[in-house]
């Protein structure tokens, strides 16, 4: 059978746990020959009684067998949880690392995908344990078939016949319920996508009065759920009252045949003792139902797992960090999204150490442009370098240290105010994030906090305008040699937007700065203006150069008849 992505992804997960799962087989090993050992030595100790001889050593041997037992139980639950605990690590770690990594690039909604680590690393890293119980529980039992074959080869017979059909419902439950629990996973994974974006927009939902229509629309899936869920109990039911059936005439039957070569004299009453023993045993086997389901959940779970580790993320080249003030060079940039071109065979030449403003109307493609320069995205065809090497090259540590940003939305991340500024640089000092902070006008209001820097994150609610210049602090701590900023001062009103620009233009005079720009006076304070248009660079010129353009005048003019007639036009 050929091994799919979900197999190969268990097979990696297991080799992280080998010690514990070693382990694990061993104890589970040691349990399965004292409980081997005890039923013929329980015969032994019967017949020795029963014929008149001192029963103490084969006494002796059983009562340690019972302990061995007894104790690899006890160790087993342990092992078990390490072997499993290591799994998971590995998964978790893998899985969330390879997420981060994919960043913009990751198709599945962010709720579908933390449902889809939450509810798979947890089913996927029992599957080893599970497997090796599994495993030793069947060799005990063809050990106990193999004793009652020894002991009478009638009896052995009787039992064997069973072993077909028990087989036959296995596969049918493993096979079935695989494909079922992956619908079910898929259907739930969809629902905390859904319910994830509407608690992001609740503000909205309840504005609109749409909470029913909403609640509808996040249990959308339920259907599906409901009928994975059904389909999964029906498979089960099935194949448990089957078994529930197989079990106590399996019983029934090599029990009559001991007992009628009891009655015929070829069979002693402990031999019957040890026959009862062995098929306790050898029926365990065929009581892990619940095994083969937790087994079928660890591979869907798995599947879904791998769905998304084998979306490729960016690999970083293996050049350092070259020397030079930070000049940026887009060539023949393309960049497509469902079938529709953001970027178009672009070509822009940033000067080193100047302050370049990108305009252009909603749309235009200026997010997408400056994602491309710190590799947040890849263009489908083209090439961009800094100071004269192709940012594919570089290593991503070296291109992080060269290139940072501030979004209009910046995620803060961290325990503290100090450290969400700090995050990324865990050596940087209190008095550099205060400089940084003063920098971005965000001094003043953290001093108002409880504890100013020390504020925890959940403690220190902030505005839109505040959390902005929160995000720029923590860029302009960053030395780098390139600053996007991605719209970074939207939320600031234009005296504040004046001052924090005055503020960055002082810190980070010879610095390369690109400026996402939606206001005219942002544009203005800039070197140079690239005046993107259909994906396209349609001029570079300072803002007072291109002010005379009425097109470029109607970029900047709020939103209305008169400004989509002119734009209209510009287009004509």
């Amino acid at each position: 059978m050929t091994m799919g992505p979900g197999d190969r992804l268990l097979r990696s997960a297991a080799a992280r746990a080998r010690g514990r799962l070693a382990a694990l087989t061993a104890l589970l090993a040691a349990r399965a020959m004292a409980n081997l050992a005890t039923p013929a030595l329980l015969a032994v100790a019967l017949s020795t009684a029963l014929a008149g001889r001192p029963a103490v050593w084969p006494v002796t041997l059983l009562g340690l067998a019972i302990l061995a037992g007894a104790a690899a139980e006890g160790a087993i639950a342990l092992s078990g949880a390490a072997a499993t605990g290591a799994s998971a690590r590995w998964l978790y770690t893998t899985t969330v690392r390879h997420l981060l990594a994919l960043g913009g690039r990751q198709p599945i909604p962010p709720g579908e995908a933390t449902a889809r680590v939450v509810q798979a690393v947890p089913a996927a890293a029992d599957l080893a344990s599970t497997a090796a119980v599994t495993a030793i529980s069947v060799l005990a039992s063809l050990g106990a078939l193999a004793g009652m074959w020894w002991i009478d080869w009638r009896v052995g017979l009787t039992f064997t016949v069973a072993l077909p059909c028990a087989v036959l419902l296995t596969r049918r439950f493993v096979s079935g319920a695989t494909a079922t629990q992956g619908g079910y996973f898929q259907a739930q994974a969809e629902i905390g996508g859904l319910l994830m974006g509407a608690l992001g927009g609740i503000r909205t939902i309840r504005a609109a009065g749409t909470t029913d229509e909403e609640i509808g629309r996040v249990l959308g899936p339920l259907p599906r759920l409901a009928a994975s869920g059904h389909a999964l109990w029906g498979l089960q039911r099935v194949v448990v009252w089957q078994f529930r059936l197989l079990l106590p005439l399996t019983e029934l039957l090599v029990l009559a045949v001991a007992g009628l070569e009891v009655a015929a004299g070829r069979l002693a009453p402990a031999q019957l003792l040890a026959v009862t023993g062995y098929l306790a045993i050898a029926l365990g086997a065929l009581e892990h139902v619940d095994s083969l389901f937790e087994l079928a959940e660890s591979r869907a779970g798995a599947g879904r797992l791998a769905d998304i580790l084998d979306r490729p993320a960016p690999a970083g080249g293996h050049r350092k960090r070259p020397s030079g003030p930070g000049a940026v060079r887009l060539r023949g940039v393309t960049v497509t999204r469902a079938g529709q071109p953001l970027l178009n065979s672009l070509d822009l030449d940033i000067p080193a150490g100047a302050a370049v403003a990108l305009v252009g109307a909603t749309g235009a493609g200026k997010s997408t442009l400056t994602g491309l320069i710190g590799r947040l995205s890849d263009p489908d065809r083209g090439e961009v370098a800094v100071d004269g090497v192709p940012v594919r090259e570089l290593s991503l540590p070296d291109l992080r240290r060269t290139v940072t940003y501030a979004f209009d939305r910046p995620g803060l991340l961290g325990g503290t105010v100090h450290e969400a500024i700090a995050y990324g640089l865990p050596d940087a000092s209190r008095a550099d994030v205060v400089a940084a902070a003063r920098a971005s006008h965000a001094d003043a209001f953290i001093g108002r906090l409880p504890a100013a820097y020390d504020t925890p994150l959940a403690d220190a609610p902030m505005s839109g305008g505040e959390r902005q210049r929160m995000g720029l602090a923590r860029a302009l701590l960053r030395p780098a040699r390139v600053y996007v900023l991605d719209d970074a001062t939207s939320g600031l009103d234009t005296v504040t937007e004046a001052e924090v620009a005055e503020s960055i233009t002082t810190l980070l005079a010879g610095r390369t700065r690109i400026v996402v720009a939606h206001r005219a006076a942002t544009a203005s304070r800039c070197d140079l203006v690239a005046w993107l248009d259909c994906g396209r660079i349609r001029a570079v010129a300072p803002h007072e150069t291109l002010w005379a353009d009425p097109c470029y005048r109607a970029v900047f003019e709020p939103e209305g008849d008169i400004h989509i007639g002119r734009m209209e036009a510009c287009d004509a």
